[in-house]
Parts: C-alpha cells; structure tokens; sequence
C-alpha cells in the first residue's frame, strides 16, 4: 500500500509542473493586449501614437445579434457586391429551389404507385431536354456577367494619388505604416474585454491602435505577413485579402464617410488566431491631415510639412489626439 502511495504522489508531482507552464503559456484574451517581447514591438509600442477618441457607432462598421445578411457597406465594391447578391443572386436561388421543391412534390403524387398501376413508357421529349439545357445556360450566363464584373472591380489598381499604407500581419497583431507620410510602423493589438468595455469599444475587437485612414480619399493597401498566411478582412468595406509572407497583395478601395469599422484575421494563423482583430478609423480629410502632422508625419511628396500648415492643425491634431497615451 505505501509503494502504491508513493508512486502516486511522485506521479502527480511530475505532471504538476508541467500543467502549470502549460497554462501559464496558453493564449487568453485577457493577455493578448500585447505584442511578444521577441517580436520587438515594445520600442515600437512606446513610439505609438495614442487612442484616438472617436467612438464607434451602434450597428455601423461592426456585427450584430441575430443578423443573417451581410453589413452595411460604405465603399462602391461593396455596395455592388450587395446589391448583386440582394437583387440577383437571391431571387434566382429562391426561384429555383422553390421551382425543384414544387416538382418534386407533383412527381410525388402525380406518378406514385397508386395513381400509376401501369408506369409510362415515354423514353424521351426533344421540348422538355431543350428547355433544361437551355434555362440552366442562360442562368450561368446571366450570373456570370455580374460576378465577373465584381471581380474586375476587385483587382482593379488604386490610382496613382491613393494614399498608400503597408499592413503587415503577425502572430498575433497588426502593424500599420504610413510610406507616402513618413510614419512608422504603428503596432495594433488587441485590448482586453475590460479596457474595451471602459473605452467603449466592443469586446474582441477594440485594439489599442486603429488603422486611421481618411474617408473620401483613394487608399492603397499593400498587404503582406510577417511570418505565416495571415487575412485582412474589413467586412464594411467588402474587403479581405491575405497577408502571404514575402508577397504584397493590392487592395484598393475609398470610404465613403467618417466612422470606426471592424474586421479580423481571417486565416487560421495559429493559437492566437481569433485575438488579432482590426479596427479602421476613418477621419474627414482635414482631421487625418492633422492627424498625420501630429504623429511627426508629412503630407504627401513632402519633405517635411511647411511651419505654417503645422501650426494651423494643431488645433485640429489636439481635437483628434488625447494628450497621453492609454496603451
């Protein structure tokens, strides 16, 4: 009885260790609120710039109880890609399932057992073969030049004056860096449930550094990963495209009005993959120009801002920017 006692407990003392390192490791979202210390990112999150302070909107930019449809869209992809599946794709599939149900149904009491003692020995109808051959092509091609048309619109390159900015994803954040305004990497992750509650922003998705971006105005999204696939996914914006490490992916697009609009990764990525989650803050064009100013960047093509234009956003840069960082 005692060697079994002690086999026991010596059991139980070399599995203890190891469960408590295991979930001291294990991801939570609780612990995501920052980066690795081996990626580096603490110098990057101290050169930060601060949370903005628009509030995001009830039912704008993000996912609701309860909703079957896709969200509010606020750019033109997105508008026709809604529009193509309200108007086309849902009346035909609604059409034909309800055309297959109602013969089935007749197929059923029309020619069961009872009512046909004697079955038919028709082999063909050259109408009926033409008729069910002909309405399935005319369907796929019907189909086909929207969907083509939305693909086109998909891949079609930003304009030379877009705005360019390089995503980069991790595991497990996001990093955002501004070539044409000479601002830096900025390292998104993702808050706690109890600092997004006391920020206002919605659980999961609230990060501590939104993508800021300026509404009206062409964007170039350059796209890539850092270290495995990752997926950019804005679903306002009917944008997602995947972060493939050592390739840029294009995506162009322009928001159609000011606001905070979510997405995530949408690519398993790994043990944290649900915890990278990307808010996008549209300002007005004035506000993301002082914005721009306020983070020591520079407008477009310029060396360095002009002291006149800085001093005339300033006002505007304090408006948009709170004084001391909540990171």
């Amino acid at each position: 009885m005692n060697m079994v006692k002690s086999l026991f407990l010596a059991g139980i003392l070399a599995f203890t260790p190891g469960s408590v390192s295991a979930q001291s490791a294990a991801p939570t979202p609780q612990a995501v609120g920052a980066a690795p210390a081996e990626a580096g990112t603490e110098s990057a999150q101290a050169a930060a710039p601060a949370a903005s302070v628009m509030k995001p909107t009830e039912g704008i930019g993000m996912p609701q109880s309860g909703e079957t449809t896709f969200q509010e869209q606020f750019a033109d992809n997105g508008r026709y890609a809604l529009w193509f599946h309200d108007s086309v794709l849902l009346p035909i599939i609604t059409a034909i399932s309800l055309f297959v149900l109602g013969l089935l149904i007749w197929v059923m009491f029309r020619y069961r057992r009872s009512a046909n003692p004697v079955p038919s020995k028709t082999s063909h109808n050259t109408l009926i073969e033409v008729i069910w051959t002909l309405v399935p092509v005319l369907i796929l091609v019907g189909i086909a030049i929207p969907s083509i048309d939305l693909l086109a619109r998909q891949y079609k390159p930003a304009p030379e004056n877009a705005l360019t900015v390089k995503v980069t994803g991790y595991q497990w954040y996001w990093g955002y860096e501004y070539p044409d305004n000479g601002i830096s990497e900025i390292i998104s992750n993702m808050l706690s449930n109890e600092e997004a509650r006391k920020r206002g922003e919605p659980e999961l998705l609230g990060v501590d550094n939104r993508l800021v971006l300026p509404a009206g105005r062409p964007i170039k999204l350059l796209i890539t990963g850092a270290d495995v696939i990752h997926s950019f996914s804005v679903p306002a914006f009917w944008i997602k495209e995947d972060a493939v490490p050592g390739r840029i992916n294009e995506k162009g697009f322009i928001i159609d009005k000011p606001g905070i609009y979510y997405g995530q990764c949408s690519e398993l990525c790994g043990a944290r993959h649900g915890f990278m989650p990307i808010a996008v803050e549209a300002l007005p064009p004035a506000e993301f120009d002082a914005w721009v100013l306020a983070q020591g960047g520079h407008a477009r093509g310029a060396a360095e801002a002009p002291a006149e234009a800085v001093a005339a956003a300033a006002p505007a840069a304090n408006a948009v920017q709170p004084a001391t960082a909540t990171n």
